[in-house]
């Protein structure tokens, strides 16, 4: 920027750095979505589509920041950890929130028509953005188990109401019904009135959505465990070797190894250096409905989500 009478108006800007060594937690939440919701004719309680265009918008966001580890999905809301030495824009706060709420709101946009082909978009999402820090693990791991707690309680509620209404109930009847109820009442109801067992229930509905990376050298080329039971043909004791393979086997000396190559003895010592742990940054972005509130095996599994 060239220098001018002007420059001095940027010393208004205010810094505001991220504190340093600490979790950052950003949260994306659409604004006035139930009438969004309506405008564009969702299914109820759960639209699978929206769901999954949650997910897509919130996999650009990750593809966009290596430094977000984890991101949790539920409804219209999202939730991205940055690990807590990220040095991403200076840990400018407003940089990060500003730039990761347009980032999922035009990726939203963005890839309406390929899960909604056939609702032209009325007009245009809105979402908005907030960063919180956390100074520890044990503070992230609640923050993760509490929006799945959320998720199982608005899904319960909503599963709930949403059968009172398909079942001709009014709003109000339905919302009046469910008052003071807590979740063994609801699953009674669920189960005398509808016959249905809310365990039985997708467990994308129950537990959102979790988005992690996997380790890109875990990956590679398939294992004994990926070949399929068709394919193995080893019988249950040794094989007898045939006539023509007994004739040809040379048994008057034993096979010796020949000098080794320094190449191949230099590959052999690169081959036995440990790998760099996975620190979370690369690698596919993996989509997982799992319980994110106990500690096995999802964060156990993936201890670089928490350093």
């Amino acid at each position: 920027m060239a220098n001018s009478q002007y420059e001095y108006v940027k010393s208004y800007e205010i810094p505001d750095p991220l504190m340093p060594n600490t979790f950052a937690v950003i949260r994306v939440d659409g604004h006035a979505f139930t009438k969004f919701c309506h405008a564009h004719q969702f299914e109820k309680p759960n639209d699978i589509r929206a769901l999954d265009l949650m997910n897509r918008a919130a996999k650009a966001v990750m593809q966009e920041f290596p430094d977000i580890v984890l991101a949790f999905g539920e409804s219209d809301e999202y939730s991205f950890l940055m690990r807590r030495d990220a040095s991403v824009y200076g840990r400018r706060r407003s940089k990060i929130n500003s730039t990761v709420a347009s980032i999922f709101t035009s990726n939203y946009v963005f890839y309406w028509n390929e899960f909604f082909p056939n609702t032209p978009l009325r007009y245009p999402p809105t979402f908005d953005s907030r960063v919180v820090l956390y100074p520890t693990a044990k503070e992230v791991r609640d923050y993760f188990s509490w929006r799945q707690v959320d998720t199982h309680i608005n899904n319960l509620h909503n599963t709930c109401y949403w059968a009172l209404r398909h079942d001709g109930e009014s709003g109000t009847e339905a919302t009046k019904l469910l008052e003071g109820t807590f979740s063994d009442n609801k699953n009674e109801l669920l189960f005398t009135r509808f016959k249905v067992n809310y365990n039985n229930l997708p467990e994308y509905f129950k537990k959102g959505s979790v988005l992690v990376r996997t380790d890109p050298r875990l990956t590679k080329g398939p294992s004994k465990r990926d070949v399929p039971l068709s394919q193995c043909t080893e019988t249950s004791g040794p094989t007898e070797p045939s006539g023509s393979a007994i004739a040809e086997a040379d048994l008057s000396a034993p096979s010796l190894p020949g000098p080794e190559s320094p190449a191949v003895a230099k590959k052999k010592e690169r081959k036995k250096k440990p790998l760099k742990p996975f620190d979370g940054r690369s690698g596919p972005i993996t989509i997982l409905h799992t319980d994110i509130i106990k500690e096995k095996p999802f964060w156990e599994e993936r201890p670089w989500l928490l350093e």
